[in-house]
């Protein structure tokens, strides 16, 4: 063997013309790609070639006979190549993608042996049959091979083939067969393909010259490729074509699961003809790494690609690449890692959790499992539980996108005529190609894995949009709205005033929020929608200019022109609004409150965006107040250096930058409450507004582990208001005192904009007719979808209180008299026949058991007033919600109008007759629905 291998040298000399390029032995064999086997070659000079009289000779990896040979005819033209078909182990795999130069019957091993181009007929002979000046070129392949040109190729298998390696062109030919060939996926050329002639005419290694390698080769097991930095040709069959290059995947794989059988090919938009989908296609480029952005998670999970392409052919057509079936979640975070470039369906069904950037990015975020919360709004930061909740969210998450670099894609995907999908909506099976890049706009956050679909997903309605809030109950209503930067100044300097002031200094560059009147005219719009629909008494509100009450004034006359003039007036304009260029405002309905006092800001230097306080007074007396807060936002985080750095710098728990700063906000909130209270001598205080924390942030906790509640998580353990990174939770609160919260009867969060997709709202920018949009402004942007309704009148959602603030009236054991207040009231007349008058406002009145019968309610007013037989009935044992169908209570005419209330004790079903429990005087039973005026 070494004597044969030292002799080898001399046989065939490096840069012959005709070289053997590429062989295959696996042909119809378990697991093959192509049914038979094949050896293909190539003329790597400058001139044609009779191939007249040749032979190619095969003999087992330590076999004497060379038997084995199929003799060739024709020309190989300069840089082209010819195809041997041989004969067929089996009958898996495909036919050969070209057609065959020559058919022969050599039955070749699929991992070790040798094979010899001979300029003639004759037979050689021997286990090394070298030095042969007929033999113009030799390949032993696998490590048993007892011949070679210095050391056998590499084994190639049932899926493989052994590659001349080149510069895209198989020419490499330095006299050592370990050298020139390694295994890559089966791409056989014929006479027909392109010719790809040598530079220098004869191959050669050295700086520069690619080596072959298969994909998964090129991917490695690891999370990094170990070729990144190395020119090299592979081969695959084109899966999936981007707006800036295509996915190839390897015809067979290896095999292994920890390696990907798939890449990225980017060639910044040029285009290939030959890389069409089901194309078999052998690239030339430089294998590297690439970090799709700057944070710490795009920079730890690089993107093996090839880049600097070189060269594109096409070896064959009509090839299908079966998608490989993978479930989420992933059992550890980053197991798409060994899918990355493939072509996968992702089982399952999805459901949108994050449409922020479809119109910009062709972008949805998915999760499997239902949405996805933000870790601390359910749990304390840092705690093992958010650290379990983050992993889950992170191994259940998938970007879907649209395959485009192109911002502003038209037509956007996903969407349907309304504008939709919303979060919530949900589809099933994903089928695409796995990627990895950022989740956002910012270069520095959010990366995660994608899915560019080869198939459209069909997405189906789930969370639809509401004409209106959930009921909440209560006779008063206050709403939170963060209203997004309503300024009445506008970004291009007109407006009602040129500019805006922020920190002292007056520019339009301060201004926010529209650039023009018609994209103002949108906004507002969409905000007085929502106010309407809300039907709130108080309206707290985030992000109104900060220029005096010009802004919230103007809001307060929008929306009076759509539900009377004079129903809404703004509070007082406290000495202090703060430096910010926004501020919060209060608007409330005159005729149901009256302002206790003048409105109060909290000008503690702690805050830039003040506390407003109003004190409230009803038509009954009660009294409460109402705090409006915008804490410190969690962006724009301070240089590690700053003197407020301390504590403020994104510590990595969740909870963002400016979090003692918030927490420090939330503990002032304590002592202001304090103030308020005793000036207003009223315990009852309601803290709203956009906090910019989450449920189980440090500043939430500042208040509710300090006596106070929340009562959004109170209702709604989800209660969300605000989706970022594909997790929703809540950033807007309503937060009551102690003494307060009995009188919470519900609170809901509307979701009309937290899971709206963000290219419905009132910009025109990136929308047709308004703008161009693409490279150069030469594309068409794509259709607006703006509608005048409250879908995406801002980011946040509004969240609406229920508030029951009714006199408590109660009588005695005996016969009462009783007369409510001019407002609301709860009056329980008790044991006796009492006399009851309402007064003004919407009234209650209360029965607790058969005792209290023989009332007069002398001005009972239907659809205002209500009757409670909750009490009542329920010591009767009635547990069910229609006491009027199920024969438990019935009306009775009375003479001169009045109708008879009666209740049957024990049911229809027991033997108890109705009795008189109350007679409304001067009602008609025609003014009365059982459904509308009892409860």
């Amino acid at each position: 063997m070494a004597m044969a291998l030292s002799c080898l040298a001399l046989a065939a000399p490096a840069g012959a013309a005709v070289i053997i390029s590429q062989v295959y032995g696996g042909g119809g064999n378990l697991g093959a790609t192509f049914t038979n086997d094949y050896v293909e070659l190539h003329n790597s000079g400058s001139t044609a070639v009779s191939l007249a009289g040749w032979s190619l000779q095969y003999a087992s990896a330590t076999g004497t006979s060379w038997t084995n040979s199929t003799p060739l005819s024709g020309t190989i033209a300069a840089g082209g190549y010819f195809l041997v078909r041989q004969a067929s182990g089996g009958a898996a795999g495909a036919a050969l993608p070209v057609t065959p130069d020559v058919p022969g019957t050599t039955n070749m091993s699929a991992t070790a042996g040798k094979l010899a181009l001979v300029n003639s007929a004759t037979l050689l002979s021997g286990v090394c049959p070298l030095p042969n000046a007929s033999v113009v070129d030799f390949v032993g392949y696998g490590p048993t091979a007892s011949c070679s040109e210095t050391a056998p190729a590499p084994a190639p298998s049932n899926s493989t083939a052994i590659v001349r390696a080149s510069v895209g062109n198989s020419c490499q030919d330095s006299g050592n067969n370990s050298l020139d060939f390694a295994a890559a996926t089966p791409l056989p050329r014929n006479s027909a393909s392109v010719p790809q002639p040598c530079s220098g005419g004869g191959g050669g290694g050295g700086g520069g010259t690619p080596m072959a390698a298969a994909i998964y080769t090129i991917q490695g097991s690891g999370s990094t490729g170990p070729l990144a930095g190395q020119r090299v040709v592979t081969s695959g069959v084109v899966t999936k074509i981007n707006s800036n290059g295509f996915f190839i995947q390897d015809l067979a794989g290896d095999g292994n699961p920890a390696t990907s059988d798939g890449i990225f090919v980017f060639t910044g938009g040029t285009v290939y003809p030959a890389a069409a989908v089901g194309n078999l296609v052998e690239v030339t480029a430089t294998a590297v790494e690439f970090a799709t952005g700057s944070g710490p998670d795009t920079v730890a999970r690089p993107v093996t690609e090839l880049t600097t392409v070189t060269g594109v052919t096409q070896s064959g057509s009509g090839f299908t690449i079966s998608p490989t079936p993978v479930a989420l979640p992933e059992a550890v975070n980053d197991d798409l890692e060994r899918y990355e470039g493939m072509l996968v369906t992702l089982t399952g069904s999805f459901t949108v959790n994050q449409n922020f950037f479809q119109g910009r990015y062709g972008q949805l975020t998915l999760a499997v499992g239902g949405r996805l919360e933000t870790p601390t709004n359910r749990h304390r930061p840092g705690t093992p539980q958010a650290i379990a909740l983050a992993d889950e969210n992170a191994r259940r998450r998938i970007l879907l996108d649209d395959g485009s670099s192109v911002q502003n894609p038209n037509p956007i995907p996903y969407l349907d005529a309304s504008a939709l999908p919303r979060a919530g909506y949900t589809t099933g099976a994903l089928t695409g190609v796995i990627d990895y890049g950022l989740a956002t706009n910012n270069s520095a956050g959010l990366g995660d894995y994608k899915i560019h679909p080869t198939i459209a997903p069909v997405f189906s309605p789930g969370n639809v949009r509401t004409a209106a809030p959930e009921p909440v109950g209560g006779n008063l209503r206050v709403a939170s709205f963060n209203v997004l930067n309503y300024f009445t100044a506008f970004t291009n300097g007109t407006g009602t005033s040129v500019g805006c002031t922020l920190g002292g200094n007056t520019s339009t560059g301060n201004c926010r929020g529209a650039d023009n009147a018609v994209e103002f005219g949108r906004q507002r719009t969409k905000i007085v929608e929502a106010m309407v629909a809300l039907q709130a008494d108080v309206l707290g509100l985030m992000e109104i200019q900060n220029n005096g009450n010009t802004a919230a004034q103007d809001l307060a006359s929008a929306l009076n022109a759509r539900v009377g003039a004079g129903t809404y007036v703004t509070a007082s304009l406290p000495a202090d609004t703060g430096t910010d260029a926004i501020r919060v405002a209060i608007i409330y309905k005159a005729a149901r409150l009256s302002p206790v006092g003048s409105a109060v800001s909290d000008n503690d230097p702690i805050n830039n965006r003040p506390t407003l306080a109003q004190t409230f007074s009803l038509a009954s007396g009660e009294r409460f107040t109402v705090l409006v807060n915008h804490l410190k936002s969690k962006g724009t985080c301070p240089a590690p250096g700053d003197a407020d750095a301390p504590g403020n710098l994104d510590s990595g728990d969740g909870q963002g930058c400016w979090n003692l700063l918030r927490t420090q906000q939330a503990e002032r909130l304590r002592t202001f409450v304090a103030q308020r209270q005793l000036a207003s001598g009223s315990n009852d205080v309601l803290l709203i507004g956009d906090f910019n924390a989450y449920g189980q942030e440090d500043p939430i906790h500042a208040l509710s582990s300090n006596g106070y509640i929340d009562e959004l998580g109170r209702f709604s353990p989800f209660g969300y208001s605000y989706v970022f990174d594909g997790a929703a939770g809540r950033l807007d609160h309503a937060i009551s005192t102690a003494s307060l919260s009995p009188k919470v009867s519900r609170v809901v969060s509307w979701h009309i904009n937290a899971d709206e997709t963000a290219i419905a709202d009132y910009n025109t920018e990136f929308k047709a007719p308004a703008m161009t949009c693409g490279l150069g402004g030469t594309n068409l942007c794509p259709p607006d979808p703006y509608s005048p309704t409250p879908y995406r009148s801002s980011d946040h959602d509004p969240v609406l209180v229920g508030l029951d603030l009714y006199k408590r009236i109660a009588g005695t054991a005996g016969r009462d008299t009783l007369v409510g207040s001019p407002g609301d009231d709860i009056i329980t007349g008790g044991p006796g026949a009492d006399e009851l008058s309402g007064g003004g406002g919407a009234n209650i009145f209360v029965y607790t058991s058969m005792r209290d019968a023989g009332d007069v309610i002398t001005d009972y007013a239907p659809a205002k007033d209500r009757l409670d037989f909750g009490p009542l009935l329920a010591g009767l044992g009635y547990s069910g919600s229609n006491p009027f169908a199920d024969g438990w209570v019935r009306y009775t005419v009375l003479s001169r109008g009045a109708t008879l209330v009666e209740v049957d004790a024990d049911g229809p079903a027991g033997p108890a007759a109705f009795r008189a429990l109350l007679t409304l005087s001067g009602v008609s039973l025609a003014s009365l629905v059982p459904s509308r005026d009892v409860r």
